[in-house]
Formats: C-alpha cells, sequence, structure tokens
C-alpha cells in the first residue's frame, strides 16, 4: 500500500486550473475596503502560485469599458501565459471562446476567485458543475458589496455540492508536500 496519501475531496495540481473572475477596478470600488484587501491578497497568493507551479489560468473581465480593467494588484501576479476573456454575461461559461478554452486543459478541478460572489462567481460555479467539472470556491478571495448576498452565494455553493475552501488550503493542496521544491517560496509570500 502506498504511502502517499490522496482524495478525490483535496484539490489536485496536475488536475487544476485557475479561474479569476471580474477582479476590476472600478467594480472593486463598490466593495468594503477590508473585505477588497483580503480578495486582492489572496487572488494574488493563487495567481503567483499557479504560475510558479504550472497550473493554467484563465482570466475574465465583466464589460470592462465599464467596470475597468484588472485590478493591478491582482494583474501583476498572473503568469504570462494567462488566457483573458471579455465578457458581458454574468456566467464565464457564456463567454466567447470561453468554454472551449477551459475543455482544452482536459482538467477537472477549477479553482474560482472573483467577484461577485452571489452574481458571476455562483453562476459561473453552478455552470461548470453541470458540465461535469469539481469546482472549488475560494471563500477568501470572493466578495459581494453586501455580506448577506456572499453568505447566501457560499450556501448556494455548498448546497450543490461545490468544495467552499481557502485560499491557503488551495495553495498546500497544489503542494503535497513540505519537501516540495517551491513549497518554502510560497510559505514566505504567506508572511
Amino acid at each position: 500500500m502506498s504511502s502517499r496519501i490522496t482524495g478525490a475531496l483535496k484539490c489536485q495540481i496536475d488536475d487544476s486550473v485557475l479561474l479569476i473572475v471580474d477582479i476590476q477596478t472600478q467594480l472593486g470600488d463598490a466593495m468594503p475596503a477590508k473585505v477588497l484587501n483580503r480578495v486582492l491578497q489572496n487572488s494574488s497568493l493563487l495567481a503567483a502560485s499557479a504560475g510558479l507551479l504550472g497550473v493554467p489560468v484563465l482570466l475574465t473581465q465583466q464589460s470592462a469599458d465599464e467596470l475597468g480593467e484588472t485590478h493591478p494588484m491582482v494583474a501583476q501576479s498572473l503568469p504570462p501565459s494567462t488566457q483573458t476573456f471579455g465578457k458581458t454575461a454574468f456566467s464565464c461559461m457564456g463567454a466567447e471562446g470561453f468554454p472551449a478554452a477551459i475543455a482544452a486543459f482536459n482538467r477537472r478541478h477549477v479553482v474560482l476567485a472573483g467577484m461577485e460572489s452571489h452574481v458571476s462567481v455562483l453562476q459561473t460555479a453552478l455552470d461548470l458543475v453541470a458540465t461535469g467539472a469539481e469546482v472549488f470556491v475560494v471563500e477568501d478571495a470572493i466578495c459581494s458589496r453586501r455580506l448577506e448576498n456572499y453568505q447566501n452565494a457560499l450556501d448556494r455553493m455548498r448546497s450543490s455540492q461545490i468544495n467552499v475552501v481557502s485560499a491557503e488550503s488551495v495553495v498546500f493542496e497544489w503542494l503535497g508536500d513540505a519537501l516540495h521544491p517551491h513549497c518554502k517560496t510560497i510559505q514566505h509570500w504567506l508572511r
């Protein structure tokens, strides 16, 4: 019997895609400052970790002419290989070319961060589950303007068998072992 334990409930690095949904400047301005800061820090951690570990990253922008570009703190953490999709549909699955792009990775685990929890994040998560994906919504990397909408979105996602996780849980599940060559770098980012 192998001493290495794996499970379908953990986010597997070789089976993951990171999706960052609509973390845009003007949308961020509508969020409570403390909440926005938490989302920016954790989304940046996820993006930088994904880049370092070779996890594909997809990014969406909702009506960028109205809601602005991706927040600079997140944008500077994105790996160069990040694929960006503009959209008007709230679900990322409605963005032109997005369904084909995510399917092309042939990875089951989709890690979701972004705004707003009860709109684009929720609709995307539900649509991805309908395609057979296993979705991991990062609760400390998503937000809504109002706490009750955030909480309602988490309740709906949990009742729809969507995994609700933290950013640190995801990166440590990706690493899998303290001996991973990038573990110390990522631990340093957490300080």
